[in-house]
């Protein structure tokens, strides 16, 4: 975990970026709510500070075989080329940068013929922030199941340290950092139960209160 003047250098980057928001009421990919959001679409438009926090996670995996990066679309996309790019630069050779999809049943993928570029080869699994795992572990089996060998897992942040683990991805676990996020399910959201507003800019809190006005 790298520290930057006292500060994690990777949450420094990601603020640097505006791309960290707190105190708020957000609703994540798998429907549970939390008060702090970390916007990593916030993060992609500056090249620069994408590209280092990629060389930070290339950095953490330097010492191990790696033939193909692979990530979840969309955000997975932008990590898995910067990282596979970082990579080749410091192993000097070249290392492949593809991307999963998310199907009708929500499975992450290989489409574009990808599954053939991973077949028998030694892969690394990208991921921006880790709240559940679950996108980051579709595509550890999505791996699997086409043949390759999963070296390792490296996020950006993981926000739930306690659950996701190496053991849940059954694969060597890295993170940048560590910004522990308490989750709730809607039923037991404080926030909620507060009544402070669902943030409707990022994350999923639009498409909540849609599915919320259907059922009433």
């Amino acid at each position: 975990m790298g520290t930057f003047n006292g500060v994690s250098k990777v949450l420094d980057l990601l603020k640097q970026t505006g791309a960290v928001l707190s105190n708020g009421h957000f609703v994540g990919t798998s429907g549970k709510h939390f008060g702090t959001y970390v916007n990593k679409d916030a993060l992609y438009p500056h090249t620069a500070q994408t590209s280092e926090i990629c060389k930070m996670m290339a950095d953490k995996v330097k010492e191990l075989e790696v033939d193909v990066v692979v990530g979840p679309a969309l955000g997975g996309i932008i990590l898995s080329q910067w990282v596979a790019y970082h990579l080749s630069q410091i192993k000097n050779k070249e290392i492949l940068g593809v991307y999963t999809e998310k199907d009708a049943d929500k499975n992450q993928v290989f489409t574009r013929g990808y599954n053939k570029l991973v077949a028998g080869k030694k892969v690394l699994v990208v991921e921006d922030l880790t709240t559940t795992g679950g996108s980051a572990k579709k595509v550890v089996e999505s791996a699997r199941a086409a043949g390759a060998e999963v070296v390792a897992v490296v996020v950006m942040v993981n926000k739930n340290p306690k659950e996701v683990t190496a053991d849940f991805f059954s694969a060597p676990f890295y993170f940048l950092d560590i910004l522990e996020v308490p989750v709730y399910s809607q039923a037991d959201c404080p926030l909620c139960k507060l009544g402070v507003p669902i943030n409707i800019t990022v994350g999923h809190g639009k498409k909540f209160l849609e599915e919320q006005a259907k059922l009433h």
